[in-house]
């Protein structure tokens, strides 16, 4: 039977990962602030981007983007409305039920998330997986 790790260790472990995150989270802020975007806003373009099509259509409900980009319904509401006045994204109603809303990437969301993705992943790899690996 394997050891159990001890207490200590395993709020060592969570200080670490705590710690990496919120690195990792400044110097992607950091970097997309160039390009007018903080970190939640990249990921919320990349979470529409992944789920587009081909043709490049996506949209989210937004009870499902807040889950998935680990935001309160409240701070993503505020989130896609700065996304939306940047014209990066629309919001409509949807379809299937009429009291949700989904999030849509526009023709200027999914250049933007094109031109600053590498730039993000670079970001990713340095930060996550460190110099030289």
């Amino acid at each position: 039977m394997a050891a159990k790790k001890s207490e200590r260790m395993l709020v060592d472990e969570w200080r670490d990962i705590l710690a990496l995150h919120a690195r990792t989270l400044c110097e992607l802020d950091r970097e997309l602030h160039h390009h007018g975007l903080g970190a939640s806003d990249f990921e919320v373009l990349d979470v529409l981007a992944e789920g587009a099509p081909e043709d490049g259509g996506s949209a989210c409900r937004v009870q499902e983007l807040a889950s998935r980009v680990h935001l309160s319904q409240s701070a993503l509401s505020r989130l896609v409305a700065r996304l939306e006045k940047d014209g990066l994204v629309r919001r409509g109603m949807c379809s299937e039920d009429r009291r949700g809303v989904r999030v849509e990437l526009t023709v200027k969301g999914r250049e933007r998330h094109a031109e600053v993705k590498p730039l993000q992943r670079s970001v990713l790899d340095r930060m996550l997986n460190g110099p030289g690996e």
